[in-house]
């Protein structure tokens, strides 16, 4: 048979997320986590990927290929009509209704060629027993955790095969711990998209949806949020959504006192985030990655010295040796802030750092103008909320949440940072004065 030497045209056109990064990625790792909205393509997509892996597998005789949910019946529904529609194409292929598989030609003289299987985890005896060079999992989150470690993955160790997990959140359970590794493990490829950012699901068609829906069932359907049933997040998604379809217009902040945020990288992974806002306005944040405290130092000077702010906050964690060189260089208006330090303007917090996030949470629900930026929005969503003995709101650490995610919420720590202390515009009034009569250097650089 000659399926090596010719081009075989199947009926599908991948979207564009599969076209450009999925199905290239999923090329490149062996194991991968499809995080994404309803109606994304995921099935398509996968059993697409299995179908090319097993046409151009000529390493191995016989190879076994599957695709898993959490039931047959199940599986069957998703899968089954698809892989019979997608191979069609291919010459000699053979179909085994019975048992699910979908046969293809042979490169092994007097052997048999590829098969895929569609099999559900209720009935795991199908998985026993024999290797696998390549597994689709669906729905992981209701599959027996079991299965696995204790099955699939050790099938897949006799010829290096290959698995993809793929699903839609349902809350924080395996599925979600299974993302998490995956994203701290740069051997396995993990990504997570949704709605806004596909931009697949027609914009009428997505507002009818919202109106049929849940506002728990929108954040974890839609928006992906694997913590979507939680009752302790300190900021809901619907708010910072709504933050970021906002538009204000210039006459609507361009009075008000100018705020710098600051987050300095604690780690060689974290980032030095620089953020602005001027009352309900917040633009995009600027990022540095790599960079020792005397060169960002010069960095976050010249960011002063472009836009004028009137007060710079800067956490005083990592961000001592930037301090002091900015007050070297004779910028007066920048502000320390330890994160752990007390919450001065409200008693009701046990840090400050929790006094800031909530102070951001509040601006968000008064009518704050975020970017649109899907890292922003994830970051802002992810800390959880608790109360010590003295009933004070207490916020999950950025160390929790590094552990848990892989990475720091530096993005969203720069943004409450804007909010360590009122600010007013006399400080700015008068420089602007100042300048215009040439004594700036009384009131120091801006």
């Amino acid at each position: 048979m000659a399926i090596a030497s010719n081009v075989i045209e199947i009926d599908y056109v991948p979207r564009p997320f599969w076209r450009d990064i999925l199905h290239p990625a999923l090329e490149q790792y062996r194991f991968s986590v499809i995080v994404a909205h309803r109606r994304f393509g995921k099935s398509v997509g996968s059993i697409n990927h299995i179908i090319k892996k097993a046409v151009t597998m000529t390493k191995y005789e016989a190879p076994n290929y599957a695709y898993l949910a959490p039931f047959l019946k199940q599986a069957k529904m998703i899968a089954w009509d698809y892989l019979k529609r997608y191979t069609a194409a291919i010459p000699g292929r053979k179909i085994n209704e019975s048992e699910l598989y979908v046969e293809l030609p042979s490169f092994h003289p007097n052997v048999r060629g590829a098969r895929i299987y569609i099999i559900g985890a209720d009935r795991p005896d199908g998985l026993r027993g024999t290797y696998w060079d390549g597994v689709v999992i669906d729905e992981y989150a209701q599959i027996r955790k079991e299965l696995w470690g204790e099955v699939i993955r050790p099938a897949l160790s006799d010829r290096r095969g290959w698995a993809v997990f793929i699903g839609t959140p349902k809350g924080q359970n395996q599925f979600y711990d299974i993302y998490l590794k995956a994203k701290k493990n740069n051997s396995w490829f993990t990504c997570l998209y949704d709605v806004d950012q596909t931009g697949i699901i027609p914009t009428e068609e997505l507002e009818e949806m919202k109106r049929e829906m849940t506002p728990a069932e929108i954040r974890q359907e839609l928006y992906c949020d694997f913590a979507a049933n939680a009752s302790n997040k300190l900021i809901s998604l619907d708010s910072i959504n709504e933050a970021m379809s906002r538009e204000l217009s210039e006459a609507e902040y361009k009075d008000l006192p100018k705020i710098l945020g600051v987050d300095v990288a604690r780690f060689g992974d974290d980032r030095s985030v620089m953020i602005r806002r001027q009352g309900l306005k917040v633009w995009e944040p600027k990022t540095r990655k790599e960079v020792d405290n005397m060169t960002f130092a010069g960095m976050l000077a010249q960011e002063i010295d472009d836009w004028m702010p009137d007060v710079v906050f800067i956490d005083a964690g990592r961000g001592e040796g930037v301090i002091d060189r900015l007050r070297q260089l004779g910028y007066k208006q920048v502000i320390e802030v330890p994160f752990g330090g007390k919450a001065i303007l409200d008693t009701r917090y046990v840090n400050k750092r929790a006094e800031m996030w909530d102070s951001c949470r509040q601006w968000l629900e008064q009518g704050g103008d975020l970017p649109y930026m899907p890292e922003l929005r994830q970051e802002l969503s992810m800390p959880e909320y608790s109360f010590d003995g003295l009933n004070r709101i207490k916020l999950e650490s950025k160390e929790s949440i590094k552990d848990k995610t892989g990475y720091s919420p530096d993005l969203a720590d720069a943004l409450c940072l804007t909010f360590a202390f009122p600010v007013n515009n006399t400080r700015r009034n008068a420089f602007m004065r100042a300048k215009k009569l040439g004594l700036t250097r009384k009131y120091g650089k801006m």
